[in-house]
């Protein structure tokens, strides 16, 4: 908890994995078939749409590097995806072995929506984080992806 005082060694890491379920489930993290931010769309294909809206053309296999993801996981948000009509999957002209992925208009346009309630959520929690503990709180958790990704 913000503001309280160091915890007992023994008690540490249990309080830490507790904390990270509460936010899990406070972020709405458990819930397969929406967003953080309330969109009706799996969290898989709104990071997909927002890697393939930072880079358009990109490869299924760096969408799945990008991602974290299994090739085959990958493959099944991108075919999800083209079924919504959000994305347009086509081979490499130079090799067909790759796959690259391309927004359709409808898929600007949901990516665009779930960026803009993903802004609005995390705005809110932002602004509700006192104003002088805000260096803290991005610093710890610079310091906590630093140490998931090692791990």
């Amino acid at each position: 908890m913000l503001g309280k005082g160091p915890e007992p060694v023994e008690n540490t890491e249990s309080a830490f994995q507790e904390q990270m379920v509460q936010l899990v489930r406070s972020l709405g993290l458990h819930k397969p078939d929406e967003t953080p931010c309330g969109q009706p769309v799996s969290i898989g294909e709104a990071h997909a749409l927002l890697e393939i809206g930072r880079e358009p053309g990109m490869t299924q296999n760096g969408l799945a590097a990008r991602l974290r993801l299994e090739k085959s996981t990958v493959s099944r948000i991108a075919g999800m995806l083209e079924r919504r009509g959000w994305v347009r999957r086509v081979r490499d002209e130079r090799d067909a072995r790759f796959v690259r992925l391309h927004h359709t208009r409808r898929g600007i346009t949901a990516n665009a929506n779930i960026a803009a309630s993903r802004r609005a959520k995390f705005d809110r929690i932002f602004g509700a984080i006192p104003a002088d503990r805000r260096g803290g709180v991005a610093e710890a958790l610079s310091l906590l992806l630093e140490v998931t990704r090692a791990n």
